[in-house]
């Protein structure tokens, strides 16, 4: 079992920051990814950003240059840094972690989500 605590949302007005955090715990022998997906009211869950374990970094068009993703591999946690933050970033944000848990058996785990509103 792999399990996920996010932190880190909040209320935000336009233009400011915030910073996710996202820790992995349990039967984890390797990670492979580790990233964040959001989900607005009404619309799809969406990837905004993702990070290989090889440090390899993708970002959602929307998002690029704004958000920046980074992960501590020894604490086996991601953050998403979120600047210049906008209403149409408002969402719940899922963390998402997938790799290999015990000898053979791939996991992909997902986080209860966080909000983050940008509003004034």
């Amino acid at each position: 079992q792999v399990q996920l605590v996010e932190s880190g949302g909040g209320l935000v007005q336009p233009g400011g920051s915030l910073r996710l955090s996202c820790v992995a715990s349990g039967s984890i022998s390797s990670i492979t990814a580790m990233g964040w997906y959001r989900q607005a009211p009404g619309k799809q869950r969406e990837l905004v950003a993702q990070i290989t374990s090889g440090g390899t970094r993708n970002y959602a068009d929307s998002v690029e240059d704004r958000f920046t993703v980074s992960r501590d591999n020894a604490k086996n946690t991601v953050y998403l840094q979120m600047n210049s933050l906008k209403p149409k970033d408002t969402a719940v944000y899922y963390c998402n972690v997938n790799g290999i848990s015990g000898i053979v058996r791939a996991f992909n785990t997902w986080g209860q989500g966080t909000q983050v509103a940008v509003s004034s």
